[in-house]
């Protein structure tokens, strides 16, 4: 029984000699009070006099519960399989030590038109049914599974299509490595899979096709295979390299070949991963929970996420209380590609944000401000048809994304031999989508994880995928006549060709005097000996033969006034931008970057 605990202090005073008790990282109210022989009630009080409203079924982590533990006078210790945690004492790095790299699971997504059987598909791989579990159970939740074969294992993402897919990649997550797409063999390909089709190959993700439904009388595989050839997709047994397995999600006929194949794929994409250094992932879904609070459904990637471990995702963090896996049962850590739930997050976080372990909870501090500065300065990349030249990457081919969608069918076939006629050796329009139809949000979450560009031709923008465009800064262009639609095309093809320059010196400058301007901001005195000094130039300063630093001018004078410019033989006054050591005698250098003749 354990000793009393007087009301002012919640100290007990028979703690002379505590007794020593292992309590487990993470441990609910109720598991405590029993391990203490103690009542619930009086273990809920100490919680509400440090300021805790917990309820008998709700977990405390390791630093709370033995503080209550202290209370009732008992000594608490880590249980000895919990005593260490490697991982948890690093940040992870992002470069893998490719001596420590072991194999890992492939992560698959199952894609597909509605009602096509994506759901009875993943039933069948499972074994089992997930909606007579989902009532009250951990599968309503967790949107990741694992399943075994053979000794191997495959993570399934149970998202709900390629929307979530995609919105994941437009966070700059990439979470699958093999993409399965469902065909029902009586219906062949429709809209919805021709999205999935572009989503996956956008993605550039490697692609598993399973025709579904071959048990049905009205089943046309050889049309399937005809219509997958139609959008370049040619599967092996026609010389293509495409797997195509024939699938009854019903019956579950075909469906150990479907996974034998997802093996096969996976030895080839050769996916490994450390799992002895802090674990680093993706979030899947997110909720809050009545009793216990933020609750995160993770799929690690790299790494062991461990109980007790630090976790930041963007701007949220805290200390992992516990670990439930995809059967609902708890767990003391989770390796590369598997899925777990977290608790023990300070807030709730936002599906496809990455997650990392920190050193401890200071450095999980630090890198919640960080994110927070991140996004106080508005960081965002431009997305718009002028800025793109910007966001190009390097490379001799340059390439511009478009998503195009036309009033008619007719139309598609025209605006795309029109597009795909501007492209040169130099530069390249990539057709990510061309479809007829409004434009929807999974156009617009295509555009964003492309960096694409949206194109209408006498379509309608719908008022969802406007909000959505907007929110992410996506550019949509509306056109009605074809003409302007090529002008303006073929103008941003051409502004990616980058025009040859040179860097020509446009004038010296001497440092003489020091000024102080306020009470930090230094003003250089200079006396120009040759050429002129520009606001606009670049200025390069020169001490002893060695450049040391390089910026722009933020303010040039001539005396009191502000001037554009400073001429050979005048005096004036210079404030570089970001620099502030100036020295008597220094060099400045004016630089212009000018169009080579």
């Amino acid at each position: 029984m354990a000793s009393e605990v007087t009301e002012e202090t919640g100290e007990d005073e028979a703690a002379q000699e505590p007794k020593v008790l292992e309590v487990p990282p993470a441990i609910s109210v109720g598991d405590l009070s029993a391990l203490m022989g103690a009542a619930p009630v009086d273990v809920i009080k100490q919680l509400m006099r440090r300021g805790y409203m917990f309820a008998i079924n709700d977990v405390l982590d390791e630093e709370l519960s033995t503080a209550i533990a202290r209370s009732f006078g008992f000594e608490s210790t880590a249980p000895p399989e919990q005593e260490a945690t490697p991982g948890s004492m690093v940040i992870a790095s992002d470069e893998e030590d490719p001596s420590k790299l072991q194999p890992r699971s492939p992560v698959v997504t199952i894609l597909g038109h509605v009602d096509h059987g994506k759901t009875t598909l993943l039933d069948s791989v499972r074994n089992s049914n997930v909606v007579s579990r989902e009532a009250g159970g951990i599968t309503q939740h967790i949107g990741a599974y694992q399943v075994s074969r053979e000794g191997s294992r495959i993570t399934f993402l149970d998202t709900p299509g390629h929307e979530a897919f995609t919105a994941m990649r437009a966070r700059g997550t990439q979470v699958t490595d093999i993409a399965v797409l469902v065909v029902a063999a009586d219906d062949g390909i429709m809209p919805q899979t021709e999205e999935a089709i572009d989503h996956v190959q956008a993605a550039g993700v490697p692609m598993v096709v399973a025709i579904n439904k071959i048990d049905r009388p009205q089943a046309d595989v050889e049309r399937v295979k005809r219509q997958l050839a139609e959008h370049d997709l040619l599967i092996e047994e026609w010389g293509g390299d495409v797997v195509a397995v024939q699938v009854s999600a019903l019956t579950g006929e075909g469906v150990p070949d479907l996974l034998e194949n997802i093996h096969v794929v996976a030895e080839v994409g050769d996916l490994k991963a450390n799992p002895d250094q802090a674990a680093r992932g993706v979030v899947v879904e997110a909720r809050i929970d009545k009793s216990k609070g933020p609750v995160a459904t993770v799929l690690v990637q790299t790494g062991t996420l461990h109980v007790g471990d630090h976790v930041v995702a963007d701007e949220v963090r805290g200390k992992v209380r516990a670990l439930i896996n995809d059967a609902g049962e708890r767990t003391s850590h989770a390796g590369p590609s598997e899925p777990v739930e977290v608790m023990g997050l300070s807030g709730l976080v936002t599906a496809g944000d990455r997650f990392t372990v920190a050193a401890d909870e200071k450095a999980a501090r630090l890198m919640v401000e960080e994110a927070e500065k991140r996004r106080e300065g508005g960081e965002r990349f431009g997305r718009t048809l002028e800025d793109l030249q910007a966001r190009i990457g390097s490379g001799e081919v340059k390439a511009l994304n478009l998503v195009v969608k036309t009033d008619v069918q007719g139309s598609v076939e025209a605006v795309r031999q029109a597009l795909e006629a501007l492209s040169t050796e130099k530069t390249k329009v990539v057709l990510t989508r061309c479809a007829s139809g409004g434009i929807t949000e999974s156009d617009v979450l295509l555009a964003s994880a492309s960096d694409a560009i949206i194109i209408g031709f006498n379509s309608n923008l719908e008022p969802g995928a406007r909000a959505l465009a907007a929110q992410g800064g996506v550019d949509v262009r509306m056109y009605d006549v074809i003409y302007n639609l090529i002008d303006e095309i073929d103008g941003a093809l051409k502004g990616l060709l980058e025009p040859e320059t040179r860097d020509v010196v446009e004038g010296y400058a001497t440092v003489r005097a020091l000024f102080g301007l306020g009470r930090s901001l230094k003003v250089a005195g200079i006396f120009v000996s040759d050429g002129r000094i520009s606001r606009g130039d670049q200025i390069h300063v020169i001490r002893e033969g060695s450049k040391v630093f390089e910026g722009q001018i933020s303010s040039l004078k001539h005396f009191k006034d502000d001037v554009r410019e400073v001429t050979s033989g005048l005096e004036g006054g210079v404030v570089l931008d970001g620099f502030q050591d100036f020295r008597e005698g220094d060099t400045l250098e004016a630089h212009r970057t000018v169009l080579a003749q």
